[in-house]
């Protein structure tokens, strides 16, 4: 049975009479062990968000309850924050003429000295950075800075984690051994997780339930396989996987009569080299282990997706097209 750890309800917060500031009516449960990515465009309110969950902001409506008690406000204590979460912001807030060990035991009480060795100990291995136990921070890349931050906030037997951003300063190389070591570490501790991120490929990597946030709304919200198969809005489709949006008379010029709404799929749903559509191929880009073809048909253009390896296409080729799937929108984007 799933226990509900943070309940939010109707929250706003306006940092100007700009209604796009800031978060406007925003609501949603997070259970316990679930990993939970807010993700959006820049300005679209994540990091307000995150900071209210927190208690770093005054809400202008509504509350955050963790485990069914109001999470105070900034006005309300001498130390804002909730004592059963820890938040990792960009800047990481390390002491960084200490070293790591240092950095991570300072979280703990010296009364107990065996846990106060152990538990940093132990984390230090969970993130795979054991090995840079007595360096400095300064001397740390930006990336083992970050999870050095992630292993500060967890020793103390962290409830939740607040993550700001965890993946804007780790290469492309890193960041995967980052997502599936903070996926394992939830599984393995219990530890809810609910991080920020402008990239939609964090959330669907990481995520239990996503909450997209447009223009300080949350726009849709759950489980990411089934936002990504059935966007109920354009901007989750385009958000999520880039996806080609048509207008009805476009989808019209490649014979598809959508009813007057437009025509919403993603680069994979097109099926190349099939169907009775012929496009010419305007560009081709290698993307490792797939190429994305950029198409034109009558004057449309589409992206799709060729995942087979060496397949030949080139620029100003023709290729015949069957668009497999597609969703109809009347929506305004």
């Amino acid at each position: 049975m799933n226990t509900t750890i943070l309940s939010v309800r109707n929250i706003s917060k306006q940092y100007s009479s700009n209604l796009l500031s800031g978060i406007t009516d925003v609501s949603f449960d997070i259970n316990e062990g679930e990993i939970v990515a807010i993700i959006g465009e820049s300005g679209s309110g994540k990091s307000t968000l995150l900071k209210s969950i927190y208690g770093l902001l005054t809400l202008d409506e509504g509350e955050v309850l963790f485990n069914g008690k109001r999470v105070l406000g900034p006005d309300e204590q001498l130390i804002p924050g909730h004592k059963g979460m820890k938040m990792v912001t960009q800047d990481f807030s390390l002491n960084i003429y200490a070293k790591v060990y240092d950095n991570i035991a300072s979280m703990l009480s010296n009364t107990d000295v065996k846990s106060k060795h152990d538990k940093p100990v132990e984390m230090m291995k969970h993130l795979h950075i054991e090995h840079l136990r007595d360096k400095r921070i300064t001397e740390l890349s930006g990336g083992e800075q970050q999870r050095v931050a992630i292993a500060k906030a967890l020793v103390s037997d962290t409830r939740m984690l607040l993550l700001d951003e965890p993946f804007s300063q780790v290469d492309a190389l890193l960041k995967n051994q980052l997502r599936a070591d903070l996926k394992r570490i939830a599984t393995e501790t219990g530890v809810t997780v609910v991080l920020v991120s402008h990239d939609p490929a964090d959330g669907l990597f990481l995520a239990d339930k996503l909450l997209l946030v447009k223009e300080g709304k949350l726009l849709q919200q759950g489980d990411p396989r089934e936002l990504y198969q059935n966007p109920d809005h354009i901007y989750t489709a385009k958000l999520l996987g880039n996806a080609n949006v048509l207008s009805a008379a476009e989808a019209l010029v490649l014979g598809i009569d959508s009813g007057g709404k437009q025509l919403v799929f993603y680069p994979e749903w097109v099926e190349l080299g099939a169907g009775l559509l012929s496009c010419t191929i305007k560009d081709v880009y290698y993307k490792g282990f797939y190429e994305e073809l950029q198409l034109e048909a009558l004057g449309v253009k589409l992206r799709a997706i060729q995942l087979s390896k060496n397949s030949g296409y080139k620029k100003n080729d023709q290729v015949l097209v069957n668009i497999g799937r597609y969703i109809l929108s009347d929506e305004l984007f």
